[in-house]
């Protein structure tokens, strides 16, 4: 068997009761790697017709060969579904230290199947996982849920990762939250726990750093790794640039002042003066307390908060990280940066996908504004107090705000106004409008789990972050570069390393780590064939679950109403051009992997 595994996957039948053992197919670990990768593998042997919510479909927690190692950044796992959301494959990654402590624990994947008959939890150590009796935590939020277990067991090398009550509502972009704010947020993962009656993950471990196969090689391979990350000449490295500083909201500044910060449900694309107001270099100046970090991570983006002043006065949280605080700041019309802090920690507790909501939210006031709510009740750009009362609708299912539920595309169509939903296959977009930086419309179209900035982060070359650099009003070439990021962060979603390692290293690095620890001769054209052949099988997972020919598109706004903001002004997102683009560096016909494809590569 490769090295850098525990080779040991815990089936978990939540309806038996019952946890048996297998050892991880080799096979599909050379083909996949692990965690997105072998968590999508087991997906399409569990079959792709499921329902999502049902007891039928599986709940991966998978780690990657570098999880829990000494390699940085490598505090990262994968929860891989079938999305309530959106109804495609998704894998969502968390940070912290669950993930790690799962790997000390013995295993590289928890996979759950069924419906437990009354809520539990599972508890793992030592290579064992039990299920045990969660009835007193159901109706809890996350915070609670994380401080009696960890009373129960003890703070000391202890991780909970739990649902709060909008999973257990079935609310379809609930997610799965570890130390207490950091979340696997997007595509619905929380709510197929609550479907599961599964509230959380009790991983108790010590410390113990798995070592590669080949010491000799793991040592400059991490050390390299490492240096790049470091490196004080480059002020784009992860360390050295702005996200120690500031978080990933250093970005809020940057993209409003380009004319790419959707803003007020992506009607214009930039926030004006007030986007200083909930900007990472606000937060630091006005409300910062704490950096904390994730497993094995120098760079501390994280940043702890605490509001000072006003209703929520006292409230000590993180992370105001970009996309939340642009979702509930900008997109909302809203610069107050306490209501948007309280907000990201109601979706903390709750369990919500901070994106998501920003964009109901968003989407309903577009609504408001044009008299389209037929005697619901109304809510206004920038109201932040009342965005606050319609976030406890969503999550109890209330009134409008059982509607509200169901996601952007959902609530949009119950109102009979689709047009106005900011998403992509069911998920709402992110903080990057298309218009402003065209690499992320090809990106929003053909992610394969809907509207996502993760999946080819085109903007680390937009913005001159990585080599080479690109003009980000210029579509051209943008099809062929948005593949090769997929196909490079398929496979560092597959070791699994933070998305911000790719700031610094590359295939080079990546193939050079994954070769010492696994003791395979590994090399940087492999990185990318196999990130390739991960890409291609959640497409093809896709097209088995319903997504045919045209089923990468943007909204139209995107592609129809010219911005009007410096920066972009006059620009429109030209994505018929860049599909055709992608499409032939792909080989797919209109968005369906061929089978002459799928063999090519060893998927099928």
């Amino acid at each position: 068997m490769l090295g850098g595994y525990a080779n040991r996957i815990a089936h978990i039948d939540l309806t038996k009761g019952t946890v048996e053992y297998s050892p991880m197919p080799e096979e599909w670990a050379r083909k996949y790697v692990g965690a997105r990768g072998l968590g999508v593998r087991y997906l399409l042997e569990n079959g792709p017709q499921v329902d999502p919510l049902s007891p039928a479909n599986m709940l991966c927690f998978m780690n990657g060969p570098l999880t829990g190692t000494n390699a940085t950044m490598s505090g990262r796992q994968a929860v891989v579904t079938k999305s309530p959301l959106t109804g495609t494959v998704t894998d969502s990654h968390i940070g912290g230290w669950s993930a790690a402590r799962q790997r000390w624990a013995g295993f590289d994947g928890l996979i759950f199947t069924g419906k437990a008959e009354t809520p539990v939890y599972a508890y793992v150590q030592d290579g064992v996982v039990e299920l045990r009796d969660a009835t007193d935590l159901w109706g809890k939020g996350i915070h609670e849920t994380i401080r009696i277990l960890k009373e129960r067991y003890g703070e000391k090398d202890l991780s909970v990762t739990a649902i709060g009550q909008a999973g257990e509502n079935l609310v379809r972009f609930a997610a799965w939250v570890n130390e207490n704010d950091r979340a696997a947020g997007r595509g619905g993962t929380g709510a197929v726990g609550g479907s599961k009656n599964l509230k959380a993950i009790v991983v108790k471990a010590v410390k113990k750093l798995p070592k590669a196969v080949d010491q000799e090689a793991w040592k400059p391979a991490h050390k390299q790794a490492l240096a790049t990350i470091m490196d004080e000449k480059n002020i784009t490295s992860p360390r050295k640039g702005g996200l120690s500083v500031y978080g990933t909201n250093m970005l809020m500044n940057v993209t409003n002042t380009m004319g790419a910060l959707p803003t007020r449900n992506s009607q214009t694309t930039s926030f004006g003066e007030q986007a200083e107001l909930i900007s990472g270099e606000y937060v630091n100046e006005h409300i910062l307390v704490e950096n904390p970090t994730c497993h094995a991570c120098p760079v501390a983006c994280k940043k702890e908060v605490e509001i000072k002043e006003g209703p929520f006065a006292g409230l000590r949280m993180e992370s105001v990280e970009y996309e939340p605080a642009w979702a509930l700041g900008a997109n909302c019309g809203n610069d107050d940066i306490n209501t948007v802090a309280k907000i990201i920690d109601m979706s903390n507790d709750y369990g919500f996908d901070a994106i998501e909501i920003g964009n109901v939210l968003s989407m309903y006031m577009e609504l408001s504004e044009k008299n389209y709510l037929n005697g619901h009740p109304t809510l206004e750009w920038g109201d932040a107090m009342s965005m606050v009362t319609f976030t406890e609708h969503m999550v109890a299912r209330e009134g409008v705000g059982d509607i509200l539920a169901e996601g952007t595309t959902l609530a949009a169509k119950a109102f009979g106004h689709l047009e106005l939903a900011m998403a992509v296959k069911g998920q709402s977009v992110p903080a990057y409008d298309p218009r402003g930086l065209k690499g992320m419309g090809i990106g929003y179209a053909t992610s394969n789990r809907g509207a996502c900035h993760l999946r080819s982060y085109t903007p680390a070359s937009e913005l001159g972050v990585v080599t080479p650099s690109t003009d980000p009003l210029a579509w051209k070439g943008k099809g062929e570069l948005a593949k090769i990021f997929q196909d490079l962060h398929a496979f560092s979603d597959s070791l699994d390393l933070c998305k911000f390692s790719a700031f610094a290293e590359g295939a080079d690095e990546y193939a050079a780590q994954y070769a010492a620890m696994t003791g395979m001769s590994y090399s940087p054209e492999d990185v990318l064939t196999t990130g390739e052949r991960i890409y291609n099988l959640e497409r093809y997972y896709n097209n088995l679950a319903g997504f045919g020919e045209g089923s990468d598109y943007l909204p139209d706004r995107f592609v129809n109403e010219p911005s009007t903001m410096p920066g972009s002004e006059g620009h429109v997102c030209e994505l018929d051009l860049m599909l055709e683009e992608y499409y032939a560096a792909r080989g797919w016909h209109n968005g369906v992997v061929p089978e002459e494809k799928l063999q090519s590569l060893g998927v099928v």
